[in-house]
């Protein structure tokens, strides 16, 4: 496989580029994502075996599993950015390595059903909270230490909508890769 074709199996959908002017209809789309989300990928995963369920997406990849449960544990970190943002001045936000999370036993072993069912619970909390944000709250930011650099509230909101697509599409593209689907 060449460097090209993992590249695209790794970001099927490109990588996160927002706009440099994020309107209101970029933050209403990008709420809508997050609100559909959960309901898309259980339609997308709850028929899975076990043996799919521990298919990598790609060469060196995490499986099905990991990368559903990944979700759960990335996106419960949005939420928390978001509350740190909103109660704090300009917090310096906590990281984690997602790629150790993905090797703890409950993203290795733990059925899906927990992490769809807190993805879900998680997503619902969220777009609750987003839905009642005014331009000012969107404007705070948060400062990630790795680099210092500021993210915006309507920032995240689009990363976190492009993140959920792209996992979407790592499982979907596997699945029809497979003939699974």
């Amino acid at each position: 496989m060449t460097a090209k074709e993992l590249e695209t199996l790794r970001y099927p959908i490109g990588k996160f580029n927002c706009p440099d002017h994020i309107s209101k209809e970029h933050i209403e789309s990008w709420i809508a994502v997050l609100e559909h989300f959960p309901n898309r990928l259980k339609s997308l995963v709850s028929n899975l075996s076990e043996e799919q369920l521990n298919t990598s997406y790609r060469p060196q990849g995490w499986t099905v599993r990991q990368v559903i449960h990944h979700i759960g544990d990335s996106h419960h970190h949005c939420y928390s950015r978001l509350k740190w943002t909103l109660t704090e001045e300009s917090p310096i936000i906590k990281t984690y390595y997602e790629d150790r999370w993905a090797e703890l036993i409950d993203s290795k072993e733990a059925p899906i059903e927990i992490a769809l069912d807190y993805i879900k619970a998680l997503h619902g909390k969220m777009v609750y909270l987003l839905n009642m944000l005014e331009e000012e709250d969107l404007n705070k930011h948060f400062i990630h230490p790795e680099t210092n650099s500021q993210f915006t509230l309507k920032y995240t909101i689009g990363n976190y909508a492009w993140h959920s697509n792209h996992h979407y599409v790592h499982i979907e593209n596997l699945l029809k890769r497979k003939g699974w689907i």
